[in-house]
């Protein structure tokens, strides 16, 4: 077995999923990657990473939905919050909380804007919190195994390049939620 790092498979079970969880809060992306190599590496257990990815990832997500609602009462607070450039009615939010959390799941870089300001113009919280989880269990299972494929490949076949090959693969996927991100700024 090719080690991802020989502490991890000492590390007691709890810390490696605390550890996933707090991933998930910095780069959720970058986090769900790393968890599908190590798990493909033996390090962690699959559904250990894959269960800490939701928790972490839905947290973070109802966090996003409350920091917003938190912006709406405090306007100290919404001065620091990425809202959409456009103004955008309460009444348009609550009739595409689907779509829009939906949407903005696979979209990277969509998500912080759209979830805050999903809280902010105050989008039906139950409509929000449940597309959320679905759309992360579709999206953070496909990345997960996506990342075991293409991780356990670079850890067979690169030998001593293999590390390179997985920081080339995770700069990729945050390179291309900021080149999207970028975009969308643009295009608004």
């Amino acid at each position: 077995m090719i080690a991802i790092g020989p502490a991890l498979a000492t590390q007691p079970t709890w810390l490696k999923a605390a550890s996933i969880v707090l991933g998930t809060f910095i780069l959720e992306d970058v986090a769900t990657v790393l968890s599908g190599v190590a798990a493909r590496a033996g390090q962690v257990d699959m559904f250990l990473a894959l269960g800490a990815l939701y928790f972490g990832v839905a947290v973070g997500d109802m966090g996003l939905y409350w920091l917003g609602a938190a912006g709406a009462r405090w306007p100290y607070l919404r001065r620091f919050l990425t809202l959409p450039k456009r103004e955008r009615t309460q009444d348009w939010f609550t009739r595409n909380t689907i779509r829009i959390v939906a949407i903005s799941r696979f979209v990277p870089g969509a998500r912080l804007p759209l979830y805050t300001a999903c809280g902010f113009f105050r989008a039906p919280f139950l409509r929000f919190a449940v597309t959320a989880v679905l759309a992360t269990l579709v999206w953070t299972t496909m990345l997960f195994l996506l990342a075991m494929r293409i991780g356990g490949w670079l850890l067979a076949h690169q030998g001593g390049w293999r590390w390179a090959g997985l920081a080339g693969f995770v700069l990729c996927i945050v390179l291309m939620g900021r080149l999207i991100a970028r975009i969308q700024t643009v295009s608004q």
